[in-house]
């Protein structure tokens, strides 16, 4: 995991390889209610594969010809897996998309169920995993490893860090996307996402990339395949102002980061917040993840500030995990710890040569972020782990906004995506 340095349990781990395919990453949505059969909204309970939820949701739109602003959705979900959540189609009845599920690609209705209210980001409990885990040496005795570790999590919490999703496997360039518009050059920032080709790349999209950074705007859209919808997004608006100016100008950088989804724009600064904050939970993971440290910022399970406690008793809070020690998402107004995990959480800002006011990003405010205290570990429950003919078969159950593979790095003891 990108920048994450630090394990919390001590095992070795059973190795292995997980998404040999698609099936072998299985992830379900623990939804905070269900839809109650009346109201103007419909909600579709899908199934999607090698799909991301944006893309999914574009298809939809286009399909019922509406825009995407009037669907919702409680989370992302990843693309290289089977994924089951809801989406919402606002002011639409169930009449209204039958046969839907026909025109797209990779994605099953399982369920269309009118509500009276819509579905919006973060309204979800977490996430159910099945993973499988193949190439293992001995499945029976990684299997009784793999549950040792699950249960020494489950005690103790599993260390937040950001995945892959976050930045990007063959790709890991959204975090410095998000740096760019820090430390205030959009055009970089624009240059970084659609340009800049890595080796790790098939050809024909580092050709295309490659268009880019030579300022053939027009070839590199044209070499570009459908998969790269935002950066053909962005491309057309820049040739759409090139046309329109004669040159580009940092408002056509500003112009050409609104044409991409607002979802995927305010991602670009949290993933360099990811980033930063992988290594902070890194080195606080060092001191242990269950119990208190002085100069430590306790934040409960609604992710607010404990401002009053007892260090005689906070311990058993911690514990009980109706406390968590936390560590920083940078952002302008974000408090820092106290004390030497201050000082190291500061560190970590001073060798990216940075302030915390930088994360306001004058040029486009709506992306920048003040920050917040986020849990350095989290609660992991229905642990099992189980020996297969094909390998071992994990299974978990973890809060909205947390990642898996946080899980299986611990599990695995090698770096997953």
């Amino acid at each position: 995991m990108l920048n994450a340095e630090t394990y919390l349990t001590p095992q070795k781990g059973i190795g292995g390889q997980i998404r040999t395919k698609n099936e072998d990453f299985y992830v379900e949505e623990i939804p905070e209610s269900n839809p109650s059969g009346e109201g103007p909204n419909t909600w579709l309970w899908i199934e999607k594969n090698s799909r991301t939820t944006l893309d999914v949701l574009l298809d939809i739109a286009r399909e019922l010809k509406i825009n995407r602003k009037q669907m919702g959705f409680a989370g992302m979900k990843d693309k290289k897996a089977v994924t089951r959540q809801w989406i919402c189609v606002s002011n639409k009845t169930p009449e209204e998309l039958q046969g839907l599920g026909e025109k797209l690609h990779n994605v099953k209705i399982i369920d269309i169920i009118p509500n009276q209210k819509k579905l919006r980001m973060g309204q979800l409990v977490g996430n159910k995993f099945r993973l499988m885990v193949r190439d293992v040496e001995d499945p029976g005795a990684a299997a009784q490893e793999a549950q040792e570790i699950l249960n020494q999590l489950k005690e103790r919490g599993v260390p937040n860090y950001y995945g892959y999703q976050r930045f990007g496997k063959d790709r890991p360039n959204t975090h410095l996307v998000g740096k760019a518009l820090i430390m205030g050059g959009v055009k970089e920032a624009v240059d970084r996402y659609i340009g800049h080709p890595y080796d790790t790349e098939p050809k024909h999209i580092q050709e295309a990339r490659r268009f880019y950074d030579e300022g053939e705007l027009e070839e590199s859209l044209e070499s570009m395949p459908s998969g790269m919808r935002y950066e053909k997004m962005m491309l057309r608006a820049l040739i759409k102002e090139m046309k329109k100016r004669g040159e580009l100008t940092e408002k056509s950088y500003i112009l050409a980061l609104r044409s991409i989804p607002k979802p995927l724009s305010r991602m670009l600064v949290h993933a360099y917040q990811s980033y930063l904050f992988n290594r902070a939970v890194s080195e606080r993971t060092k001191l242990g993840i269950d119990q208190y440290v002085k100069g430590d910022i306790l934040i409960d399970n609604e992710e607010h500030l404990i401002h009053e406690f007892s260090e005689e008793e906070i311990d058993n809070e911690i514990k009980n995990f109706q406390a968590h020690p936390s560590s920083p998402l940078y952002g302008s107004k974000v408090p820092l710890a106290g004390g030497k995990l201050g000082e190291m959480e500061q560190k970590i800002l001073d060798g990216e040569k940075l302030k915390l006011e930088d994360f306001t990003v004058p040029q486009m405010p709506k992306l920048g972020s003040h920050g917040i205290r986020r849990a350095m570990r989290f609660k992991i429950w229905d642990v099992s782990a189980e020996s297969t003919d094909e390998g071992v078969l994990v299974s978990f159950s973890i809060p909205k906004g947390c990642y898996a593979t946080a899980v299986l790095r611990e599990v695995m003891k090698v770096d997953v995506y």
